[in-house]
């Protein structure tokens, strides 16, 4: 098998290197040659980081994304990998560093609130990594701060230099400053916003080799630790962040490795979306669920890449509001083009917006264009005529959020 455009002379040296690489790997038959291909390209992949050359690392996964998706996964999880954990030697002996989130899933009818924690927050949230999650011989330094995703980090370089940077900090006892983040990010507006994903960020150090984590136990009586540390963390992060999230439902997630958790938040935030729209919906524009109508329809180009769902006033065309459901892995959007047994995404979505109080769901057949507004960019949704349009709130919708924080 021959990776397409791998040796295209419009590609840089990195980038074909790269690819190469990753298409070996993929090739390979047996463990012994998996390990030699993986060592090349970690060391390649290690010396385009230290170079700062991280567009070539996206330039070839932009390549395998729709040319060669089994290659993607392997290139993209080696290149995680060496972000979110990293080795390092302090005062003589060498430790490995893990970087860790820890999703809050946040929806609110008011508004929700800043990403300040305050000190006494911030220290109680660190002493629970260390007392739950991390360890009993690991160091544990947590972000001071709530981030959102405007405000993690954006390129695996930047998320690289954070594991390092928090993993120094854990070390040395200092206290972490707010690395790579700029204040833009951190303060930008929560106005209009019903649902939102805030992230505990930090890292876990441990000496070379040892586990690090609490449930990392061998014992097969003890296999339910997992859960009773994620209970606990629930339990824990609930309390400490109560008074901050004054009005709002919250859903703690416990913390883990960065990118699985931060991929677990953004299909976990999907349906939580969906019901605080429906209840801002009721509240605000006084519309109750008896009265509203969903449509969904899929979009994209060659295949469905999102679901739109316009909300529409039962008896009138006119879109009042929308949401969209977007399609997070390969695996998802390959599902709903097969006949698989199991409940769909379709159906995923028609149980949430029935829980939430919908009576009618409709869903249109075919594929639409990811249409926007050439004007403001907002996204287009159907109405149940089968045409995509720009959604208008009733005129009597109350807009302004009643601020609790």
């Amino acid at each position: 098998m021959t990776m397409p455009n791998s040796d295209s002379s419009h590609l840089s040296t990195d980038v074909q290197k790269l690819l190469s690489l990753t298409e070996a790997l993929v090739q390979s038959g047996c463990q012994l040659e998996d390990s030699w291909w993986e060592t090349k390209l970690v060391d390649h992949l290690e010396k385009i980081l230290l170079n700062d050359h991280d567009k070539a690392i996206e330039e070839a996964l932009e390549v395998l994304s729709t040319q060669h998706p089994q290659a993607y996964e392997v290139l993209i999880e080696k290149a995680e990998t060496l972000t979110e954990s990293v080795q390092l030697s302090h005062e003589g002996k060498r430790y490995d560093a893990l970087l860790i989130s820890a999703p809050i899933l946040a929806w609110t009818r008011y508004q929700l609130p800043s990403n300040e924690l305050g000190d006494a927050r911030y220290q109680a949230l660190q002493q629970a990594v260390t007392d739950i999650v991390a360890a009993k011989h690991a160091h544990v330094q947590v972000m001071p701060t709530l981030l959102n995703v405007d405000a993690m980090p954006q390129t695996f370089r930047s998320t690289r230099a954070l594991t390092t940077h928090l993993a120094h900090a854990a070390l040395t006892g200092q206290t972490a400053g707010i690395e790579g983040v700029s204040n833009e990010a951190l303060t930008s507006d929560n106005e209009g916003i019903l649902a939102d994903i805030r992230f505990i960020v930090g890292v876990i150090v441990v000496p070379r080799g040892r586990t690090l984590f609490r449930w990392q136990v061998t014992d097969p009586r003890l296999t339910h630790r997992r859960r009773k540390a994620a209970d606990a963390w629930e339990s824990a992060s609930r309390a400490i962040l109560a008074n901050l999230f004054t009005g709002c439902q919250t859903q703690h997630l416990c913390p883990d490795a960065y990118y699985t958790n931060n991929r677990e938040a953004d299909h976990q935030i999907r349906p939580v979306v969906m019901q605080a729209a429906v209840t801002w919906l009721q509240m605000a524009a006084n519309l109750p669920g008896k009265d509203l109508r969903a449509i969904i329809t899929g979009c994209g180009t060659d295949s469905i890449q999102e679901y739109r769902i316009g909300f529409n006033v039962r008896g009138n065309d006119d879109v009042v509001y929308g949401c969209v459901w977007p399609l997070l892995s390969r695996e998802e959007a390959l599902a709903e083009h097969l006949d698989t047994p199991g409940p769909t995404v379709i159906d995923e979505i028609t149980a949430v917006l029935k829980e939430a109080g919908i009576s009618e769901v409709r869903k249109l057949p075919g594929l639409m264009d990811v249409e926007v507004c050439e004007d403001c960019g907002a996204p287009f949704f159907p109405g149940p005529d089968g045409e995509l349009q720009h959604p208008q709130l009733p005129d009597e919708t109350d807009m302004e959020p009643i601020v609790l924080h």
